[in-house]
């Protein structure tokens, strides 16, 4: 009897952990595109709380696409309505972004904006693509 009770333990704990796991995986975002940059590959998955603040974890390709246009391209993140978290590319070239952005003040994030930008300089205002939005289920 003991050892039905601790197989069914164990099956519940196997089952229990699997439904934190997937809730815990990476899942893919559709491409953020401007004119002269794109985020591509993008992932993004919701860490636990006891990692890094339960962070909103994104990671992908930031490529300046206006190979000709001599603009620099970013990435723009956010978390909990904060300010924007902005990660550089480099002209003419993919930079491989992996970044966690969390709230330093809360147990974890739950909300988390992404968008992709082209710095056209101090004159012309950036290109930006649609905001995208992400909530913690």
């Amino acid at each position: 009897m003991r050892k039905l009770a601790a197989v069914a333990g164990a099956v519940g704990l196997f089952v229990g952990g699997v439904g934190v796991a997937a809730a815990d995986s990476w899942h893919h975002v559709a491409l953020f595109k401007t004119t002269g940059a794109e985020f591509a590959e993008g992932m993004y998955k919701w860490e636990p709380p006891e990692v890094r603040q339960g962070a909103f974890h994104i990671k992908g390709e930031l490529r300046d696409i206006g190979l000709n246009d001599n603009h620099n391209v970013y990435l723009l993140v956010k978390v909990h309505g904060y300010e924007w978290n902005r990660f550089n590319g480099v002209q003419k070239k993919n930079v491989w972004i992996d970044k966690f952005i969390y709230d330093g003040a809360s147990r974890y994030t739950n909300t988390a904006e992404v968008r992709v930008c082209q710095n056209r300089g101090s004159l012309h205002p950036d290109n930006c693509s649609p905001t995208k939005s992400f909530k913690r289920k």
